[in-house]
């Protein structure tokens, strides 16, 4: 069935499914936008991998959205939303075949600057592809700035710094920043809450974490730009600085599988694993080890009693577009408690300065950090967490 009423019971919309060969999924989605594009707009240092193939693949892919797109239009001038990296070319597209049509899209990910963005092969038909838009968004003005200066390097284009737009072959395109939120909780969530006590307990019972122990926390997707490894070294190396808190810490990795067909991903999740067994072998014990790795995915309500029942949030991105755990994070602790250690390379440290922001390259500056939250006396947290949660 290539359309679906959303949500079930109530048919607001319909959703359009665009159906993929094996090929064009593992060319379009796993090689050229993951193997490609995200490592590229991350500048993680893992080497892109651009394969013509792949490139072939999503484009063709690109082409297929669009024909559906422009198929499902009921005017000549529909407002047509598009979401992220994997559809770079596809505002071009409908252009082409809809030109009176109002794009918006949105690139969930960074920009990086034009010398790294440079090294695409296709650098310059993905910029053609995006500026088909009338508004392009990204989540900070320097991802914006980035951008921009990768279309002035690369493409003759009219560019206007002070309105921020980029006329190309008579159509302008609005760069503009769009930072993204959660939804906050209601005051009716919030009340239905177990206490951060009660949270505690289940979370402490069901990990068997010891009672007295601290615990801090980190929730990613197993990704390598998420900075779970440097995570670990900067916890093994605050616990090498202050033994005292050997046998008092614990830290509770969630990672949720991701892209695991991928090479890249597979060897990246055995090295956590053996870099966690490691940690647990120096400073944990058989019943109690120092790092509890949750290798799966969990629901919201479980990640809530997990940012409940923590000391610390570590949130160490080697490069987000925003990051949307801290938020969470942040959301969910209204008794003004715990620390929120924050990467600088995350969108979202533009907006939380008070949080500890840290370079997550820098294992002793994060591993400084992680002390200095377990340490924060009560007062300080409520006046670092109320300005958090005020922001």
């Amino acid at each position: 069935n290539d359309r679906v009423a959303l949500p079930p019971g109530e048919d607001a919309y319909q959703l359009r499914r665009i159906w993929l060969t094996k090929e064009q999924e593992e060319g379009y989605y796993y090689g050229f936008a993951n193997e490609g594009l995200w490592p590229l707009c991350h500048v993680a240092h893992v080497r892109p991998v651009f394969r013509k193939g792949d490139w072939d693949h999503y484009r063709e892919v690109n082409q297929l959205f669009a024909d559906a797109v422009v198929a499902e239009a009921r005017s000549e001038d529909p407002v047509v939303l598009v979401q992220d990296y994997h559809f770079a070319l596809l505002p071009a597209m409908v252009r082409r075949k809809l030109p009176r049509a109002t794009i918006l899209t949105f690139w969930h990910i960074p920009w990086p600057n034009p010398e790294s963005f440079g090294i695409c092969p296709w650098r310059s038909e993905i910029l053609e592809g995006m500026l088909g838009s009338t508004i392009l968004g990204f989540h900070t003005r320097f991802h914006c700035k980035n951008f921009i200066e990768t279309v002035d390097r690369y493409l003759e284009a009219r560019i206007e710094h002070e309105h921020s737009t980029i006329t190309f072959k008579g159509d302008t395109t609005l760069v503009e920043s769009y930072p993204i939120s959660i939804e906050w909780p209601s005051p009716e969530v919030q009340r239905s809450w177990p206490s951060p006590g009660q949270c505690r307990a289940e979370v402490f019972e069901r990990l068997g974490i010891p009672s007295d122990h601290h615990v801090a926390v980190g929730v990613d997707r197993f990704d390598y730009t998420k900075g779970i490894l440097e995570r670990l070294h900067a916890v093994e190396r605050m616990l090498e600085k202050h033994p005292e808190w050997v046998r008092r810490f614990t830290f509770v990795q969630v990672a949720a599988p991701s892209r695991s067909a991928l090479e890249e991903y597979r060897l990246f999740q055995e090295r956590i694993q053996a870099t966690t067994d490691r940690i647990n072998r120096r400073f944990g014990r058989p019943d109690a080890p120092v790092v509890r790795l949750l290798a799966q995915h969990h629901e919201h309500d479980e990640v809530n009693k997990l940012y409940r029942a923590a000391d610390v949030c570590l949130v160490t991105s080697l490069h987000d577009g925003m990051n949307l755990v801290c938020k969470e994070f942040v959301a969910a602790r209204d008794d003004e408690r715990g620390v929120l250690v924050l990467s600088r390379f995350a969108g979202a440290a533009r907006e939380m300065p008070e949080a500890l922001v840290v370079n997550p390259y820098h294992v002793e500056e994060t591993a400084d950090a992680l002390y200095q939250a377990l340490t924060m006396p009560p007062g300080e947290q409520r006046e670092r967490m109320a300005s958090l949660r005020s922001t």
